[in-house]
């Protein structure tokens, strides 16, 4: 299993990006978050195809903080199945990811 993660979740506006990436990063849940503006998402909602103007947020973190992170997002966001999904960080600067460690819990959840 990966030691490290980048997860991705995609937000309704600016100010919800802010607010979610504000609070895991304060948390420690994240050592960094990155918010990505003006994505189009097309998707299936609902038995019908929605397309919307979103912002992605992309926060990088240890594998063993999943859990919290996702009950964290899902408390702070708007969507009723807000998109949460990680993946693996396969390669990284030792520092890099040293700084990763330093940054966040190391409990894991």
């Amino acid at each position: 299993m990966t030691k490290y993660i980048l997860v991705y979740v995609t937000v309704s506006s600016a100010e919800e990006a802010e607010k979610i990436a504000t609070a895991l990063v304060d948390l420690r849940l994240v050592a960094c978050a990155n918010i990505v503006p003006n994505i189009r998402s097309i998707f299936w909602w609902k038995k019908a195809i929605e397309t919307e103007q979103e912002m992605l947020v992309m926060f990088k973190s240890r594998a063993s903080l999943f859990p919290p992170i996702v009950q964290a997002v899902k408390s702070l966001h708007s969507y009723e199945v807000p998109e949460i999904i990680a993946m693996p960080i396969v390669l990284g600067s030792e520092e890099y990811l040293a700084w990763i460690s330093s940054e966040t819990h190391t409990f894991s959840a």
